[in-house]
């Protein structure tokens, strides 16, 4: 099941280098609240907030390197056919290290989200919904993860507008 989310959130997310553009003008973007972004597709409905880093720092041996990554990317979707609600994930833009997990801070709490490929999740329903509490009360999100390259990142999104855009899909999509 994860997989095929990985697929359908990758292939939006990636569809051309300009996502955010490119959507806007197909018409799937509805809202925007300050640092985060509303879509919705039919058929199947689905709905989704999502956010870019505010700020990204890739470290090798303990030294800031530059590296090419695709699109950094903060999720929280809705798949009411499917009775997902409020599933977080994130793709780091590029392979996370075999075996690794993302560390995910928000405030004083910690979460950690398992990876396959290019993206990340949490492990249950209850730590989605967890995650998606913290964030509402939090002001930033610091995602740390490993590539396969064994770069370290670390990639802060604002959480400026994230209750109302997340309410916004909520409301869109039956949550």
């Amino acid at each position: 099941m994860k997989n095929l989310v990985a697929s359908t959130v990758i292939a939006l997310a990636l569809a051309s280098p300009l996502f955010a553009q490119d959507t806007e003008e197909s018409g799937n973007r509805v809202n925007a609240e300050t640092d985060w972004s509303v879509f919705v597709e039919d058929e199947p409905t689905q709905c989704w907030v999502v956010s870019a880093p505010r700020e990204t720092v890739n470290t090798r041996d303990g030294r800031v390197v530059a590296v090419r990554r695709s699109e950094i990317l903060l999720f929280v979707s809705y798949w009411p056919s499917e009775n997902r609600m409020g599933e977080v994930s994130f793709t780091g833009g590029y392979p996370f290290a075999d075996g690794s997990t993302v560390s995910l801070e928000i405030g004083d709490a910690t979460f950690e989200l398992f990876t396959d490929g290019e993206m990340a999740w949490a492990a249950s329903e209850q730590d989605d919904q967890r995650i998606v509490t913290a964030m509402k009360r939090g002001t930033d999100a610091v995602l740390t993860a490993r590539s396969s390259r064994g770069t370290q990142t670390v990639d802060t999104f604002s959480l400026y507008g994230f209750t109302a855009a997340v309410e916004d899909a909520e409301t869109r999509c039956g949550g």
